[in-house]
């Protein structure tokens, strides 16, 4: 299992385009992946609408935790997405 967090720097935060974009990511690997905000129980990442749901504005902190074969290579994406997109 593979945990890090992310504080998003996006100035809208969680928004649409991007959070396609991180599902997509997310159901391109076989790991499970849910996302925490505090405050709010875990959701699945590859859930749009509940991603959605979350509510992450720009300075929140939000909780990836990987879980699977293919975790590490997972993780790697995922953090990497985050960085270059919000």
């Amino acid at each position: 299992m593979k945990t890090f967090d992310y504080t998003i720097k996006d100035a809208i935060g969680i928004h649409a385009r991007p959070a396609g974009n991180l599902v997509k990511l997310i159901k391109g690997f076989s790991s499970t992946v849910t996302i925490e905000k505090a405050g709010k129980p875990p959701i699945n990442g590859s859930a749009l609408m509940k991603l959605m749901g979350l509510g992450v504005k720009c300075g929140e902190t939000v909780k990836f935790t990987v879980e699977g074969d293919d975790e590490d290579a997972a993780a790697a994406a995922i953090e990497e997405f985050m960085k270059a997109n919000l």
